[in-house]
């Protein structure tokens, strides 16, 4: 006798749905900065942008934690990376500094929102596929992925928000060229170094725990400073990537 097909469930604990709900908290915080940009409040739609990209961080760790991984959380959660960061932080940009110089500042926002879709897109399609996988050394992103993309793409604005001012302390033309070389370093074949394989033996977690709270502490206190400090640590480590060319 064969065996009766396995019924699908039809009811979830609250707890399996939250990966999902975050995801959409994410979406809902990136639509939210595209408003508060609009209504001249960018610091807040940046504030909002970062929301989306720990949310983002946090949704399929926590989905693999709780065995809760399934299809349409995975296609919710690419819908929800373009639109944060391949439509939303652009938008943000565009309205903050880019508006006054019309062709060319909306140009580099279609660069910048085109080669986001289109790597995630390329990340769809290999994470289905073995045989288009990227032969990359493990524990490394081939490009820059969509999150640390829109950060850099922000640094303009951080550098801005830093010393204390809402103008941009960058000329228009360098924002603009700024967003086209992320766009472009995000669907290149530069391997850039993922957090996800880094492993911290016992005797080492009580240092990670003590930086990380002189992180927090740091973020709290000088944000807009550490997070253009964060962003050109990540730009040389691409840049080490480039030059190392690691493989498998």
């Amino acid at each position: 006798m064969y065996d009766a097909p396995e019924k699908k469930k039809s009811e979830f604990a609250l707890i399996q749905l939250m990966p999902n709900l975050m995801t959409i908290g994410a979406i809902c915080a990136g639509l939210s900065a595209i408003r508060f940009a609009i209504s001249g409040n960018f610091k807040l739609a940046v504030m909002l942008i970062l929301l989306a990209a720990v949310l983002d961080g946090l949704d399929g760790r926590l989905a693999r934690a709780l065995r809760s991984v399934s299809k349409m959380g995975a296609e919710l959660d690419s819908l929800a990376d373009f639109l944060n960061f391949g439509v939303a932080t652009p938008m943000v940009i565009y309205l903050w500094a880019l508006q006054d110089m019309r062709g060319i500042g909306w140009i580099s926002v279609l660069v910048f929102s085109v080669c986001c879709v289109v790597r995630l897109a390329r990340f769809n399609v290999s994470a289905k596929s073995e045989e288009d996988a990227p032969k990359l050394r493990k524990g490394y992103f081939e490009g820059i992925p969509s999150p640390a993309g829109a950060l850099l793409a922000l640094l303009p604005m951080f550098a801005s928000f830093a010393y204390g001012g809402r103008e941009p302390v960058l000329h228009e033309l360098l924002i603009c060229l700024t967003m086209v070389l992320v766009g472009l370093a995000m669907i290149s074949h530069i391997p850039t170094w993922s957090p996800k394989a880094v492993k911290i033996s016992r005797e080492n977690v009580k240092y990670l725990l003590v930086g990380f709270a002189f992180m927090a502490a740091a973020l709290l206190t000088y944000a807009w400073t550490v997070l253009v400090v964060l962003c050109l640590a990540y730009v040389a480590m691409v840049i080490w990537g480039l030059v190392s060319k690691p493989k498998g």
